[in-house]
């Protein structure tokens, strides 16, 4: 496992408009299903070994649709899912995934929560703080201006082990960096907290991206968390909005193309195998 290379963010799904309400009639190209063979291809080509599937839908029926798909491909190394942090029966919901040993840690889609103070809501930080018992990791999935929110979330649970999503999904498109700049440095000195490489085409300007456009941002994040804490992910399908597979992948392994062996092969994927405890 160790030299494996992990796509650490990616989803399936089945297409419904119920239960993904969010890929609405501009999002065309993703308005499909997406299955593990059609990722195994894009994996094979790039050299990737496996991933990490991450919930797209706010349901448990998510996490036993995604967990049928990683018992039957090998190459789906553990699944990030969802259960109700707020609900009185979280402990329970906990119990019944924790015992799934691919099932490595949830999340919760708080980008899309109309209360920018969502993540310090009591409830929602009593079911977290059910996490590290169940030796689960939590994905934080934000925009910019959860940020300075986030730094108190995770301040409160020094043992708990936290990844941040598409590096908060800053303005790329409009090339703006601050406050994001400042505000990610302030997360990163939490040493619990890694973030991900990934999610970065769909904040560009979907048709007219270059490399560069990514470069202040990968800076920023790189000489925040440092290499010991980032992890590449695709964000397929979301990704082909602006980009196929291949070349989503190729900003980050491009960019980290000057760090040494070691480094690299944090990034691409030792990082996500400690991380979320891989086996």
């Amino acid at each position: 496992m160790k030299n494996m290379k992990i796509d650490a963010h990616q989803h399936f799904w089945k297409y419904t408009p119920e239960t993904h309400p969010w890929i609405t009639d501009d999002l065309a190209v993703i308005k499909k299903d997406f299955f593990p063979e059609d990722l195994e291809k894009e994996l094979k080509k790039t050299g990737f070994d496996g991933c990490i599937s991450v919930q797209a839908s706010q349901t448990l029926e998510e996490n036993d649709f995604l967990l049928g798909l990683a018992k039957s491909n090998k190459f789906i190394k553990g699944v990030v899912g969802w259960v109700d942090l707020q609900s009185p029966e979280v402990e329970d919901q906990l119990y019944k995934y924790a015992n799934e040993k691919k099932f490595v840690g949830v999340r919760h889609v708080v980008q899309d929560e109309p209360d920018d103070n969502f993540l310090l809501r009591e409830n929602f930080l009593k079911g977290v703080n059910q996490l590290h018992r169940f030796d689960l990791t939590y994905d934080i999935l934000t925009f910019p201006k959860h940020l300075k929110v986030a730094s108190k979330f995770v301040s409160k649970f020094p043992d708990q082990k936290f990844v941040l999503d598409h590096i908060s999904k800053p303005f790329i498109k409009d090339g703006k960096i601050s406050p994001w700049d400042e505000d990610i440095k302030e997360l990163s000195k939490f040493e619990n907290v890694s973030c991900k490489l990934s999610g970065m085409v769909t904040e560009a300007n979907w048709n007219n991206w270059t490399k560069s456009d990514f470069k202040p941002y990968l800076d920023t994040i790189l000489e925040a968390f440092g290499t010991e804490r980032l992890m590449i992910g695709s964000d397929w399908p979301v990704c082909k909005l602006s980009g196929d597979y291949e070349e989503v992948m190729e900003i980050v392994t491009d960019y980290i193309g000057s760090l040494s062996k070691l480094e690299q092969k944090q990034i691409l994927g030792e990082n996500a195998i400690e991380f979320y405890g891989l086996s």
